[in-house]
């Protein structure tokens, strides 16, 4: 039995969030009436081009097919990130974050079983590039997509365009009986008991609802500043809060993963579309000038001055009650972790279907509401404190910029914990699991992230260990791993065809 008690529902804002939320609550609430209002003068920010796989399980639920939105968005596959530059120890200048996918249940244990011996002292190959599909795809080119003859579930993310994405999910929304409006709101008005009564345009018209919400991006119209729901900042453990972006060509040979190379005073992303690439360098404005980290990031990308750049500043955190009144706040309004793992967008959706879940069980109960805002709090701590693992690890200290990220003890119990496990030699999982965080990344991903890193003691501290090495033998990895990807066509062709369907 549902017990949602929300028979109109308005957004506040479009872009991707906006959209997502539109499309999902149309689809789980199809007698909901839902509108979506949007100025005619307001810019997308754009800078979410990349995400994780859970995307690709929004698209199935909302019934949008790869061969309709992929070609329209100038998509492309990814099944990783390459992080490069980020440690400077000898054998692991770069390393991939793989999405797991289920031929990896066969080689990921040698990863486990080496790495965590590494750190007992045995010398064994624990780099994670040599035990997941996803980098042989990468290293290949190969399109993520498995042929029916080769029965395994493969998890793989997208990169796109985030205008014509969202260009896109408005008309699905709309098919689905969602009303778009264009119009400026002006005025919010609030009920003597704090919920939000209606919202005024620039014309005078009132929009009323049972429901609001907030996708108006960092202002937060709604839940800041009309609520005044209180912004919890991430900026003593995240410094990064700034953004230069240009377009360059697209890759010849389109490859599927994300790129970020750690650069002076930040990261830089490359993000392969099929009609150019997207190129992005997050930084710290307290580090350096905006003016000398544009120069310094088209000396990266080898461009001049005739290639327009675009700035960005932004602010990393989120609010401390994602749901308020009868307000439900999404996407930038609610929260920004920066984009170094794209978590954005799996945000978006984790918000839209917990608060339809937390409606449908309690309905508009106090209990509901803060139950709902704990979780979504976790996991925006979590993310946190995944993306505040990178910097703490790093080994560069060629700028104060990255000193001080390696040095910051401004971390949280949780994370100091994790460090301490991993740095002690013992099984992190055991740890991850005692904390209930594998639900937000997996072990497997912290064990990439502090492999990949070469957090590790040095070759001399090691010995080798016949026994040990033959358990896991490399060789036999490689094969399988290689033999899998046999079955992946190139990433190129496979969009090419998608196009022609």
């Amino acid at each position: 039995m549902q017990l949602n008690p929300y028979q109109s529902i308005v957004i506040l804002g479009g872009g991707t969030a906006g959209w997502i939320t539109a499309n999902l609550m149309a689809t789980h609430w199809p007698d909901v009436k839902i509108t979506l209002v949007e100025a005619p003068d307001i810019g997308i920010i754009g800078v979410g081009e990349g995400s994780t796989p859970p995307l690709k399980g929004f698209m199935d639920t909302v019934g949008i097919a790869e061969k309709d939105w992929m070609p329209a968005c100038n998509a492309t596959y990814k099944v990783g990130i390459n992080f490069k530059n980020w440690s400077v120890k000898p054998g692991f200048e770069q390393y991939i974050h793989p999405f797991l996918c289920q031929p990896d249940h066969f080689s990921v244990p040698g990863f486990f079983h080496n790495s965590y011996l590494i750190r007992k002292g045995v010398d064994l190959e624990g780099h994670p590039d040599h035990f997941f599909l996803a980098s042989e795809m990468i290293r290949k080119n190969l399109s993520p997509v498995a042929p029916d003859n080769f029965p395994f579930e493969i998890n793989y993310g997208y990169h796109f365009d985030s205008g014509l994405l969202g260009q896109f999910l408005a008309k699905h929304a709309e098919s689905k009986g969602v009303v778009y409006k264009k119009a400026k709101v002006e005025h919010v008005v609030l009920k003597n008991n704090g919920d939000i009564d209606y919202l005024e345009t620039q014309d005078g018209e009132k929009i009323f609802a049972d429901l609001f919400v907030d996708s108006s991006g960092f202002r937060g119209k709604l839940i800041q500043e009309t609520l005044k729901v209180p912004f919890i900042s991430y900026a003593d453990s995240l410094y990064n809060d700034s953004a230069v972006v240009f377009a360059t060509e697209p890759e010849e040979d389109i490859s599927p993963r994300t790129e970020s190379t750690a650069l002076k005073y930040g990261w830089a992303w490359h993000i392969p579309l099929t009609n150019r690439s997207g190129n992005g360098y997050v930084y710290s404005s307290k580090y350096v000038s905006h003016e000398d980290a544009e120069k310094e990031f088209r000396e990266h990308l080898g461009i001049d001055d005739s290639v327009e750049a675009r700035r960005l500043s932004f602010r990393v955190g989120c609010v401390s009650e994602h749901w308020s009144k009868n307000c439900l706040a999404v996407g930038l309004s609610q929260g920004f972790i920066e984009p170094l793992e794209a978590t954005a967008l799996d945000m978006v959706q984790e918000t839209v279907v917990r608060f339809m879940e937390a409606v449908n069980q309690h309905g508009n109960s106090q209990r509901g509401r803060q139950s709902f805002n704990q979780r979504i709090t976790n996991r925006f701590n979590a993310i946190k404190d995944y993306i505040v693992c990178h910097y703490r690890v790093v080994s560069r200290t060629d700028t104060q910029y990255w000193r001080d990220c390696g040095s910051n003890e401004k971390i949280s119990s949780s994370l100091r914990s994790i460090l301490m496990t991993w740095m002690q030699g013992n099984n992190i999982t055991d740890e991850l699991e005692r904390q209930k965080l594998d639900a937000y990344f997996p072990n497997v991903s912290w064990n990439c992230l502090l492999a990949g890193k070469g957090i590790y003691p040095s070759k001399a501290q090691l010995k080798p260990d016949a026994e040990l090495s033959a358990k896991y033998p490399m060789d036999k990895t490689k094969r399988y791993i290689e033999g899998c990807a046999l079955n992946f066509e190139n990433h190129g062709k496979a969009l090419r065809t998608l196009k022609n369907a």
